[in-house]
């Protein structure tokens, strides 16, 4: 239940924060989840960063909500927290919003500590692309039926023309810098492979919503065709129809299939990099968080994505075209009073 949810989550652009419930099963799933957030609780330090976290979160709700926390919710540790959290009752739905509130502060404070570290973004570029390199490596290794991966930074003549596409053109609104693309033999390898990402390159809790893209798979249709999953439709959080999500970029062609998503790739920093940061930079934790944006699809998609309208020199040029025409409307002398 807990990858289904994680899987649909990506695929809807919802939130973690509107779940009611994590479906974790035991402490060693919550040390990997953890683990997946870059945090080893047997190092010290990390342990005391998150557990500093928790009392924050945990000040804050009786601050601003006068929350009443049971004190054995109060004293659990973070992975005695993760499983009350998926377990049922008051206990549960106490830990749930602690978590939640957990999930927004060490969110903070890695974003704080991004901008504290004299380190420019190509050095930062630099750790993410080296993470997501060793795991799709390994995926390669292990034999998952992987056809092509292409990863990058975004270069600036395609970034000054996407910013002159949008209405809201600011560099802070650019979430695809760092972009990666894997194409799967079969449609439905996609699936598995989206899942071992979640598992060893980022946590699916730090997906952006409303960032998602999904062009490929009626979710609930496809869970229907499967006994495993068809019993745990009925536990799914929240609203679940069968429509695709279609992208809201404007020169992507009604017929392009992809599953695009967004998501905060958390990386370690080095210790010599911790070192240059000002004093207090110790307490934001270990962790900074870097935007990616993540393309999936399959082998056949791919092809047929590469033909008429679909095509990607047709989307630039349809994109030309229209960044030419915005800077062009300055340009007609202004009338006559």
């Amino acid at each position: 239940m807990h990858d289904v949810e994680a899987l649909r989550l990506i695929l809807s652009g919802s939130s973690v924060i509107d779940w009611h419930r994590l479906n974790l099963t035991s402490p060693e799933a919550a040390r990997r989840f953890l683990q997946n957030h870059e945090l080893n609780l047997e190092v010290p330090g990390d342990r005391a960063f998150i557990e500093h976290v928790k009392k924050d979160a945990v000040s804050y709700l009786r601050r601003h909500f006068k929350f009443a926390i049971p004190k054995p919710v109060e004293a659990a540790g973070i992975e005695e927290l993760m499983l009350l959290a998926s377990s049922s009752g008051h206990r549960q739905l106490c830990a749930c919003t602690i978590l939640k509130t957990v999930q927004i502060i060490n969110h903070m404070a890695g974003r704080e500590l991004l901008f504290r570290l004299p380190v420019s973004d190509r050095d930062l570029f630099h750790l993410v692309e080296e993470k997501v390199y060793r795991v799709v490596g390994t995926m390669l290794s292990e034999g998952f039926p992987i056809t092509e991966f292409i990863g990058g930074r975004k270069n600036l003549d395609s970034t000054y023309t996407k910013l002159l596409s949008k209405p809201e053109a600011t560099a802070a609104a650019l979430y695809d810098k760092l972009r990666f693309r894997i194409v799967t033999r079969t449609p439905e390898h996609v699936l598995p492979v989206l899942h071992y990402l979640t598992e060893q390159l980022f946590p699916f809790n730090y997906v952006v919503p409303k960032q998602s893209t999904n062009t490929i798979f009626h979710f609930r249709s496809y869970c229907d065709q499967n006994p495993h999953l068809a019993s745990m439709v009925k536990e799914f959080q929240g609203h679940l129809d069968d429509a695709l999500l279609p992208t809201d970029n404007r020169f992507s062609a009604p017929t392009y299939r992809v599953i695009q998503f967004v998501t905060d790739v958390p990386v370690r920093v080095p210790p010599h990099l911790m070192e240059l940061s000002p004093p207090g930079s110790e307490n934001l934790g270990p962790i900074v968080y870097m935007l990616c944006e993540f393309q999936i699809l399959d082998a056949e998609s791919e092809a047929a994505n590469e033909t008429g309208e679909a095509s990607h020199d047709a989307y630039k040029q349809r994109q030309r075209q229209a960044v030419f025409r915005r800077l062009r409307r300055g340009s007609r002398a202004a009338p006559k009073p």
